[in-house]
């Protein structure tokens, strides 16, 4: 494989380096932070080798190439472009709702930090296998004394991780914040400090106070904890970010990082530690309660849902809960988040061989041999947004598949005692007694999966879906010819979309004015289907002209012969000459006067310049101003 050629058609198809604002990667996905993602060519990347699916979520265009692809394909496009790291945001570039920008602060902390706690969890396992009693009720070490040193050095190698947790959050956290990665560093080790008492024997012994002029302080250590290092990393950048501020170039260096300390650790013994520590416990003991009470109904309906909270990124924010989960594990009893994902992993694997057993389609199959066994050890998204989302049905069986194995686990209370891969090789992160109850929901899920995607690809007839190219994830169907894209345009208004040339006006169905899209209206209000300059304005205001960033010329004409109205019912937001961003208001119109005058308000969006152009409308009929309706080739 040419990874030199493969960035540089990644590049090119993304819009050129000039389009490119920073690209990192995670385990599966190369990640685009793109300054028009109207640019990219979505279909000329799914054609470039070893690309297993393209998606756009959250304003970053992702690629998925799967794990130890990834990561080289990433380096190289890094090498080409000069750029060696993603760039921090800039909080004017900040999109999403607040939960949105919640989970992705979350993902962006957990996953760098995400190895080092597999790698302890992976070693929680070998640990269990050497001191379970496995063999006739004794264990490895009481067979072989000889291996009893080897047990308690993977011990001290599985729990490092966890006892260091703050230190490993802290830097991730402190960087993420804005502040100086070392400090936070510095400051997780101060939370996990020998002279401090064990978090893990709180209860057991009395803490060391510190008497600060007449104010006692338990010096209590925060090993294995979550939120408080994570509020004190904020505190700790917001207070370094401060003093900067203020603080003379020449005194910099010397007095920031010493006050920052100072005054977070105090903060931290003193209130913030103390407080997000008992919520942080009240957190996991409720998340146990609620699993437990709802019972194989709850592990259901979790894993019912899990697949779709992957497609979110929400699945990041589970981390920090699952880190709590298990590091509190005496109370909690493990976690039950790693079951479900396992399930819904293999539940996805299934699903992926059984398109491959019954394809005829040879790219499919390509994708299918490899995305399968991908997902069965436990990176799934190959097989979600390269095979199973695209034909649909098949991610509705891994769905039901994973509802069933995890009610199973639910019932039987099979919970992992530490972070792994999740899906076959998940037995290493459960106890040696619950391998036959795990073993039990991963065949129920990739039973359930494999058996339903079968009977959907016979009964909904997915052969025939299946012999052309699956539409990207878009929405919009693939294109003919590789031809080069140029614009995208979104829906002007909320409504029924259908293709120009069903129009009920005989001039603009016979796309004598151009191809495009008609809209059966919902709402009288008109949205920029794209970013650029209102070139024609009707003084009836019942059209509008716009001249995308790359020079396609657009016309929204509004209802059926409206130029009878003289401007009566339309109200123009915009003037010509006016620059204008995809989404903003153009013109209200007053459907139910159109309606009253015998017009019909169907509004129509064409090229009226298309030569040489090439249009691929959306699939959707139900659109509003955030669908993606139209995209423009040459």
């Amino acid at each position: 494989m040419d990874y030199a050629k493969i960035a540089g058609l990644v590049i090119q198809y993304v819009g050129g380096k000039e389009n490119i604002r920073s690209v990192a990667h995670c385990a599966t996905r190369l990640r685009f932070q793109l300054r028009d993602n109207g640019l990219r060519n979505e279909e000329a990347i799914s054609d470039i080798e070893g690309v297993k699916g393209v998606f756009l979520t959250q304003s970053q265009f992702q690629i998925i190439f799967g794990s130890g692809t990834v990561n080289l394909v990433c380096a190289e496009v890094q090498k080409q472009l000069g750029v060696m790291e993603e760039k921090p945001e800039d909080k004017n570039e900040e999109k999403g709702n607040p939960v949105q920008r919640f989970i992705k602060m979350l993902s962006d902390i957990f996953v760098p930090i995400i190895p080092a706690i597999v790698a302890g969890g992976l070693l929680m396992g070998l640990n269990n296998l050497l001191t379970s009693p496995l063999i006739h009720g004794q264990a490895v070490i009481a067979l072989f004394p000889q291996w009893q040193g080897l047990a308690t050095a993977i011990n001290t190698f599985a729990n490092a991780p966890f006892v260091f947790l703050p230190v490993l959050i802290g830097f991730s956290a402190t960087k993420k914040f804005g502040g100086n990665p070392f400090l936070g560093a510095a400051m997780g080790m101060i939370m996990v400090h020998p002279d401090l008492l064990n978090a893990y024997q709180i209860g057991i012994a009395d803490p060391p106070m510190w008497n600060i002029f007449g104010f006692q302080i338990a010096a209590i250590g925060y090993q294995g904890t979550v939120l408080p290092v994570l509020a004190v990393s904020w505190i700790l950048a917001n207070i370094e970010k401060r003093l900067r501020r203020v603080t003379p170039s020449w005194l910099d260096n010397l007095t920031t990082p010493l006050l920052s300390i100072l005054v977070t650790s105090f903060l931290t013994f003193i209130f913030v530690g103390p407080v997000l520590r008992e919520a942080g416990n009240l957190l996991a003991a409720g998340i146990t309660w609620l699993y437990n009470t709802l019972g194989p109904v709850g592990g259901a309906l979790f894993g019912f849902a899990y697949a779709p909270i992957t497609m979110t990124g929400m699945h990041h924010s589970f981390i920090a809960i699952e880190t709590q989960l298990l590091a509190d594990s005496v109370h909690t009893g493990g976690s039950f988040i790693f079951s479900t994902a396992s399930m819904n992993n293999v539940a996805q694997g299934a699903a992926v061989l059984a398109v491959l057993l019954m394809t005829k389609n040879d790219k499919i199959k390509s994708i299918c041999s490899a995305s399968g066994i991908s997902a069965l050890l436990g990176i799934t998204e190959p097989a979600m947004f390269g095979v199973t989302l695209k034909l649909k049905y098949p991610f509705y069986a891994a769905m039901a598949g994973s509802a069933v194995g995890s009610a199973y686990l639910a019932a039987t209370k099979t919970l992992a005692q530490a972070l792994g891969a999740a899906g076959l090789p998940g037995f290493i992160s459960m106890k040696p007694d619950h391998y036959m109850n795990f073993a039990i929901g991963i065949i129920l899920s990739m039973g359930v999966s494999f058996a339903l995607t079968i009977v959907f690809w016979k009964k909904v007839g997915l052969e025939k879906q299946d012999s052309t190219k699956a539409a990207p994830v878009s929405g919009l169907p693939a294109p003919e010819t590789p031809d080069t894209q140029t614009a995208v345009l979104y829906a002007p208004m909320k409504g029924e979309m259908i293709p120009v040339e069903r129009s009920e006006d005989e001039v603009f169905a016979s796309k004598a004015l151009g191809d495009g899209v008609a809209i059966n209206p919902e709402d009288g209000m008109v949205y920029a289907p794209c970013d650029g300059t209102v070139t024609l304005l009707f003084p009836t205001r019942h059209a509008v002209g716009i001249r995308t960033e790359s020079g396609v010329e657009v016309l929204i004409h509004i209802g059926i012969n409206t130029v009878q109205l003289d401007g009566q019912g339309f109200e123009a937001y915009v003037a010509q000459g006016d620059t204008v961003k995809q989404g903003d208001q153009l013109i209200l119109a007053d459907l139910d006067l159109i309606r009253e005058k015998g017009l019909n308000p169907q509004t129509m969006m064409i090229l009226p310049e298309g030569a040489g152009l090439r249009i691929r409308r959306s699939a959707d009929s139900q659109v509003d101003k955030d669908t993606r309706a139209v995209a423009v080739y040459k």
